[in-house]
């Protein structure tokens, strides 16, 4: 019996520890945040980041930037020539934090599962805006702990952006009875 918990103790263990991106690899990456056990967030990836990330054992990289943002550098192709899994969701800037785009960020962080993600934009604070409006929208969490949990991932210049919303959120839930409209 022992020799059998031994067996699955080492064959389990490598599994495990790959669910965990080493955030030693990754520590040039501009605002870098870890987030147990398998999420990281950052600011704007360039073309030298992509190997740092595949070290890291990065597997999925969600984008949260427009194709604009990075004219020179073809990200999705970049990231799937390492063979890591690119998604992406464009958010505008304050105009890009609606439900809909929380419910589509869910569903790919849902997806990501265990995976060792990283998610990002062009400073992070896009991240955390739709990380707090998740918190708030999708977990439950009251407006202040979405706040701190926005900003432990990177929410700064959007933070009243996504007060707003969630407060407007919140009105409509109390003025429907209990049933948020969307946001």
């Amino acid at each position: 019996m022992r020799l059998l918990l031994l067996f699955v103790a080492l064959v389990a263990a490598p599994a495990w520890s790959a669910a965990r991106p080493d955030a030693k690899a990754l520590a040039a990456l501009p605002n870098l945040s870890v987030h147990a056990p398998n999420f990281v967030a950052s600011g704007r990836l360039e073309a030298g980041d992509i190997a740092a990330l595949r070290k890291a054992g990065i597997r999925t990289v969600i984008d949260l930037s427009d194709d604009e943002e990075t004219p020179d550098f073809d990200e999705a192709t970049a990231v799937g020539d390492a063979g890591m899994a690119y998604r992406n969701l464009p958010i505008d800037g304050g105009n890009g934090l609606t439900r809909e785009n929380v419910e589509r960020f869910d569903k790919l962080v849902a997806a990501a599962g265990d995976t060792p993600t990283l998610i990002h934009c062009g400073s992070s604070n896009r991240v955390g805006a739709l990380v707090a409006m998740r918190a708030a929208l999708i977990e439950g969490q009251s407006l202040e702990a979405a706040i701190e949990t926005g900003r432990s991932w990177g929410l700064k210049g959007l933070e009243p952006i996504v007060r707003e919303q969630l407060a407007a959120v919140s009105a409509r839930t109390r003025s429907a009875g209990g049933k948020a409209g969307p946001a």
